[in-house]
C-alpha cells in the first residue's frame, strides 16, 4: 500500500489563513501592518523567485513588504550598512538578508554572510539566524523559531504524527534546517505541545559511515542533506515517515533528497516535492514577522 503523501501546500494555507485573521486583528487595535523587509544582492534566478513568492504571500496576508536590491557587487560596508538603516526603522518588523550572497565567481565581492546575519537586530531576525536567537533555542525559551524546521514541526502535528517516545533520524547538519530540527524535536515542548516534541534524535550526514543501517532504525525520516534523491528504499524503515526538505533541480525537473517512487511503497507517510516542505517555509516566516511586530509594538 503506498505510502499517505503529506499535502504540505494545504497546510501552509491553513497557516498563511490564520496568520492573515491575525494580521487583520492586530491592526484593528490600531497597530500598523507588519512589515517584512527583503535584501536581495545580485541578479541569482532562483532567490527572485523565491523572494517575489514572499512578497506575493505578504500581500496575500496583510503584511506590508518591501524590496531593497542591491547590485552584486555590493560590498560588505554597503550591506552591514543597509542592514543598520533597516534596524533603525521603526516602521520594518522584519528583515530578510536572502541567501546565497554572490560569490566572486559571480561578481560577488565575498561578503561574509555571518557578519551579515550577526548584524541583524535579534527582534527582527525573522530567519531565526542570529546567535541571540538559536542560543535561546538551545536553552528551551525561543523568540522565533527557524521556518522550515518549525513548519515541519507544524506539518507533522497537523496530521496527526507523534514524535514524542520515537526515533527521529534527521540526515543533515545545516545550520538553518538540520541542527535546529533536531534541538526542537528533542525538547520537552513544542509551539504544537508535547507530542510534537520528546524525541529520541540522532543526527547523520553525508559522512555518516553507517548511514544506511542508522536511517532504517528511524520511525520518522527527515532528510535535509541537499543531494538528489540520495535516501533510497533500502534505508528506509517499512513503516517509517519520511519528510522529504530537499529541492534540487535535476535536468528539467525538480526533486528531492529522497528517491520519491521508491520511498513512496515503503514508507507509511511520505512529503512530495515540490508541494511538501517547501511552502511551509514562507507560512512560518509570516508567522514570526507577525510576531516580531506584536513583540515592538508592546515594547513602545
Amino acid at each position: 500500500m503506498p505510502a499517505t503523501r503529506l499535502d504540505g501546500k494545504k497546510i501552509a494555507a491553513e497557516i498563511r489563513s490564520e496568520v492573515a485573521a491575525d494580521v487583520e486583528t492586530f491592526v484593528s487595535g490600531g497597530n500598523p501592518p507588519p512589515q517584512l523587509a527583503a535584501v536581495l544582492v545580485g541578479e541569482d534566478p532562483a532567490s527572485q523567485v523565491y523572494v517575489r513568492n514572499k512578497e506575493r504571500a505578504c500581500a496575500k496576508a496583510g503584511i506590508a513588504s518591501r524590496l531593497d536590491r542591491m547590485p552584486a557587487a555590493t560590498t560588505q560596508a554597503e550591506l552591514l550598512a543597509k542592514v543598520a538603516e533597516l534596524n533603525a526603522d521603526p516602521a520594518v518588523s522584519g528583515i530578510l538578508v536572502q541567501l546565497p550572497l554572490p560569490s566572486k565567481a559571480n561578481g560577488g565581492t565575498g561578503i561574509d554572510e555571518r557578519a551579515v546575519l550577526d548584524a541583524i537586530d535579534p527582534i527582527k531576525d525573522v530567519d531565526a539566524f542570529s546567535p541571540v536567537n538559536v542560543g535561546l533555542l538551545m536553552q528551551g525559551r525561543p523568540r522565533f523559531l527557524p521556518c522550515t524546521p518549525h513548519g515541519i514541526v507544524q506539518l507533522l502535528h497537523r496530521t496527526g504524527i507523534e514524535t514524542s517516545g520515537k526515533h527521529v533520524v534527521v540526515v543533515g547538519r545545516s545550520d538553518i534546517v538540520g541542527k535546529p530540527m533536531a534541538m526542537m524535536l528533542a525538547q520537552k515542548d513544542s509551539t504544537c505541545g508535547p507530542t510534537v516534541a520528546n524525541a529520541t534524535v540522532t543526527i547523520a550526514h553525508s559522512r555518516t559511515s553507517n548511514l544506511t543501517e542508522i536511517c532504517r532504525q528511524a520511525d520518522i525520516l527527515i532528510a535535509a542533506v541537499g543531494r538528489p534523491e540520495m535516501i533510497t528504499a533500502d534505508m528506509i524503515q517499512p513503516g517509517a515517515v519520511v519528510i522529504d526538505v530537499g529541492i534540487n533541480r535535476v535536468e528539467d525537473k525538480l526533486v528531492g533528497d529522497v528517491a520519491f517512487a521508491e520511498a513512496e511503497a515503503v514508507a507509511s507517510a511520505i512529503t512530495p516535492v515540490p508541494g511538501g516542505v517547501g511552502p511551509l517555509t514562507i507560512a512560518m516566516l509570516l508567522h514570526n514577522t507577525l510576531m516580531a511586530a506584536k513583540m515592538q509594538a508592546a515594547a513602545k
